[in-house]
């Protein structure tokens, strides 16, 4: 699924190949008959589990959501192709995004439904979560970099954790 012109993007499938293809990273991709509730079908978690299995209290370190959550249609994401990046940057990037802490209030509030912009998440934006509704030229690059830095932050948790109970 690719689109020409004006509406060209990412698509979720080339989103899914980068992360995928960074290390120790396990894609979760409900579906029906899989157990998961219905409204995550379709969506995509990222975690960082190099042992290919996750904890139940673990985190994704990215999403890719296809549809509005309960509390969370700011971003449209009902509209036709559109779909949205989760990303949990950290502070220093969310800072550097935003131009404010994530648990600040934003000076200037850029709307949620934008596209192709780096946003705060418009739930998730006071734990440092950024969010892309469907990244293409001008975010792409953007994108891919705030995915590897989410992978990396989420490696290095793990290996602390990891340290912690070998000792």
């Amino acid at each position: 699924m690719h689109f020409h012109g004006t509406l060209e993007h990412m698509t979720i499938d080339e989103i899914i190949g980068f992360v995928g293809g960074l290390d120790g990273v396990l894609t979760i991709r409900p579906a029906p008959g899989d157990g998961t509730p219905d409204i995550s079908w379709g969506d995509t978690f990222f975690y960082y589990a190099p042992d290919g299995a996750t904890s139940t209290t673990a985190q994704p370190f990215a999403t890719v959501v296809t549809k509005n959550y309960s509390g969370d249609e700011a971003s449209r994401l009902d509209r036709p192709d559109t779909f949205r990046v989760n990303i949990a940057a950290g502070k220093e990037a969310f800072t550097r995004w935003t131009g404010h802490e994530p648990r600040e209030p934003a000076s200037t509030e850029v709307d949620p439904s934008t596209t192709d912009t780096v946003i705060a998440h418009p739930v998730y934006g006071t734990v440092g979560w950024l969010a892309v509704v469907n990244p293409g030229e001008r975010t792409e690059a953007s994108t891919r970099e705030l995915l590897r830095a989410a992978h990396h932050l989420a490696r290095s948790r793990h290996e602390r954790r990891a340290d912690s109970t070998t000792r």
